[in-house]
């Protein structure tokens, strides 16, 4: 019967355990990044032959090697001053690079070259949902009667294993009007997207420019201070 008893005991323990840890996303760690890769990739004039945006991914993981090569020629550390690949308005260094898998989204810290934990689950097609929302139906033609019959729902679209989101903290500019703030911060985040643009033409990569996000729903999930303005945003894959 004492057997019985402790049996049963252990056995409510470890369901009450197992209940607490559902649902639960596992805890993220920094991500500690390879050192950039100086000598690959093709001539630059041959990248801007093959520059082009793309609309499909591979759904298989970028290799660590080609994220990190990724990130610091988006807005790494080039020199021994600290200063970046990509250039910004008083050298305010106000890009803010966040990246956005698969675990969770991270955010990268340019002077440890790693990735940061932001928050843990998957919101790639959160902060950037497929146009028309799923489920969407086409809109009828002139002339033409919408059709009877319900249509069965597309299939969700598969996202691009790393979705990079580009933001610009005006408060780091140490002059001018927030107006004038905004403009600097969306040259300094063009730059950044062509930077981008650029690697993936000369690796092998397949991403495109977006401005179309949920920049509300990006400020609440990264917590992002009000001076913070996410602008831009590159899914980025192999190609498909």
């Amino acid at each position: 019967m004492r057997r019985s008893r402790l049996t049963a005991s252990l056995v409510a323990v470890l369901l009450l355990g197992f209940a607490l840890s559902w649902g639960q996303a596992p805890e993220l760690k920094t991500i500690k990044l390879d050192d950039p890769n100086k000598t690959r990739g093709l001539p630059v004039m041959q990248a801007f032959a093959l520059r082009a945006s793309a609309r499909e991914w591979s759904d298989k993981d970028l290799s660590l090697q080609d994220l990190s090569d990724l990130l610091w020629a988006a807005d790494g550390i080039n020199r021994p001053d600290g200063r970046r690949t990509a250039p910004s308005a008083m050298n305010a260094q106000d890009v803010d690079i966040f990246v956005f898998m698969k675990d969770g989204a991270y955010k990268y810290d340019a002077a440890g070259h790693s990735l940061v934990p932001v928050i843990a689950g998957d919101y790639r097609l959160t902060v950037t949902p497929p146009r028309g929302g799923p489920g969407a139906k086409p809109m009828a033609k002139p002339g033409e009667k919408p059709e009877a019959k319900p249509e069965a729902k597309p299939a969700p679209p598969t996202p691009a294993p790393v979705l990079i989101v580009l933001v610009t903290d005006i408060g780091k500019f140490r002059m001018g009007e927030t107006e004038s703030k905004l403009r600097m911060g969306t040259l300094d985040v063009g730059i950044v997207s062509e930077n981008i643009g650029v690697f993936c033409a000369g690796t092998g990569l397949a991403t495109r420019p977006r401005a179309s996000m949920d920049a509300a729903k990006i400020k609440e999930l990264l917590k992002l201070a009000d001076t913070k303005y996410p602008l831009l945003n590159h899914p980025v894959g192999y190609p498909k």
